[in-house]
């Protein structure tokens, strides 16, 4: 006969304190509940339960409980079990002369890097979800191939070569967990291979510079301008293999790359043997005109492009995908079942029947009508309440960049956040090597929810300077 109880118990970790079994068990029980590792409200496991696992009496077990019970540390009601009392948890040591200072939360944020949260396809998702676990074979929820699913690397494949013009054939596909892991994998296999630095735009993220650094690598940076990322300076940087680019729309100033630079960087990875780490994270975000391609067209061979549905659907799906040469494949999933094998099998299952059906054409265009909407409002909103200002950059993607007075970055962002209003300064994104640049801030219009959007550019602009840039 099975302990058919067993099944419905709860595990609870807890070592007797002390002298006799009942003393020991409810010293330890204070100590986990006196310490906070027991929240309240917690359930324990019955009586029968827990001594079944301490190999104790049951009546151990309940008279314990039944003190703890009256001393007022635990509850217990019918229906409801044994739980930790909800009562004030003892403070913890204060550091001597350390004073509690009250953080102020942000009310608005127009921190740039996310899309809008609110926005994400549920319904649709749940939909795509269910098709595609009731198809999956037992497979799928087995340790499985670190290059990713057939399913989503097929459906990956055909959407970039139509949408954005990437040369994907499935085979030179690897899925990852969001562009931070691609980024890691590329930035082991070039120190692999001997290389010494990887060059980066001149304006970017910090934690991409970390990643590659952390892999061994120099970064250098590429100036960048009203053009993009100036790529002729790239053949007078020795001992640079790879340089990372976000030529579609350059993070954070927002110009494109120009066709002629372009160009320049795809000549000097083949006459150099190096690569081009193209950047791809809101290429389908234009608002005045078709998308520009994805550079990987001009040469698959020598250019990996990375995407990632973080800015598309939601950063915390963690997908993303790398399109490589032929000859990089086997080197990065090598790399990548080094220390993270594979991404989670249901939501690449789900990514994947959410491409085929068309239901990710369908959200990013009806995402693309929202921000799109809300950049002409930020644009219309600076024109009537703060004319002095104006936004950089073309009409693409989740953020803008709105030009300062030399000086007034840092007492801006200050005020803003006074007012419960998150800003990031522009000079955040600049390379430690670049030299000074001019005052800005990068707005993050895709952040807030579509209710709190109004509130947010309203507080936006109460907070600029009089004066104008």
């Amino acid at each position: 006969m099975t302990d058919s109880w067993a099944a419905f118990g709860v595990d609870l970790h807890i070592e007797p304190v002390g002298t006799g079994l009942r003393n020991g068990l409810m010293n330890a029980l204070r100590e986990a509940v006196r310490t906070g590792r027991l929240a309240p409200g917690t359930r324990l496991p019955s009586s029968r339960t827990l001594a079944a696992d301490l190999g104790v009496a049951r009546n151990t077990v309940a008279d314990a409980y039944a003190e703890l019970v009256a001393e007022g540390w635990l509850t217990a009601r019918q229906g409801s079990g044994t739980r930790v009392a909800r009562r004030a948890a003892a403070p913890g040591p204060v550091a001597r002369g350390a004073r509690a200072r009250p953080v102020r939360r942000p009310v608005h944020s127009l921190l740039p890097g996310s899309p809008d949260l609110s926005s994400f396809p549920r319904a649709e998702w749940l939909k795509a979800a269910r098709r595609a676990l009731a198809a999956a074979p037992d497979t799928a929820f087995g340790y499985d191939d670190p290059q990713g699913r057939i399913e989503l690397r097929t459906a990956l494949a055909d959407y970039l070569a139509r949408a954005r013009g990437v040369y994907a054939n499935p085979e030179r596909l690897v899925i990852c967990s969001g562009f931070v892991h691609g980024l890691a994998l590329i930035g082991t296999v070039l120190r692999r291979r001997g290389v010494r630095a990887a060059a980066v735009e001149s304006y970017g993220l910090d934690i991409h510079r970390n990643l590659l650094a952390e892999a061994g690598l120099r970064t250098p940076c590429v100036p960048v301008d009203a053009l993009g990322a100036a790529t002729g300076t790239l053949r007078g940087m020795p001992g640079v293999g790879a340089v990372l680019l976000t030529p579609a729309h350059q993070f954070p100033t927002g110009v494109p790359l120009h066709p002629d630079r372009r160009a320049e960087a795809v000549d000097w990875a083949r006459s150099s043997g190096g690569l081009v780490l193209e950047d791809d994270y809101d290429g389908e975000f234009r608002y005045d005109r078709q998308p520009v391609g994805a550079l990987q067209g001009l040469d698959p061979e020598r250019v990996v492009h990375l995407g990632t549905a973080s800015k598309s659907l939601a950063p915390g799906l963690r997908l993303g995908w790398m399109v490589l040469p032929e000859a990089l494949v086997e080197e990065v999933c090598a790399a990548k079942g080094g220390f993270d094998r594979m991404t989670g099998a249901p939501d690449q299952l789900t990514l994947a029947e959410f491409i085929a059906s068309g239901a990710y054409d369908r959200h990013v265009r009806a995402v693309r009508l929202r921000y799109r909407r809300r950049r002409d409002q930020l644009v219309a909103a600076l024109a009537a309440r703060a004319p002095g200002f104006r936004v950089s950059g073309i009409a693409a993607g989740l953020h803008a960049v709105l030009e300062l007075p030399d000086g007034t970055e840092g007492p801006v962002v200050q005020a803003a956040a006074w007012q419960g209003l998150a800003l990031e300064r522009l000079s955040r994104f600049r390379h430690p090597d670049a030299g000074p640049g001019r005052d800005g801030l990068v707005i993050g219009y895709g952040t807030p929810s579509e209710s709190g959007w109004a509130g947010a550019l309203d507080a936006l602009c109460r907070v600029l300077p009089e004066d104008g840039a």
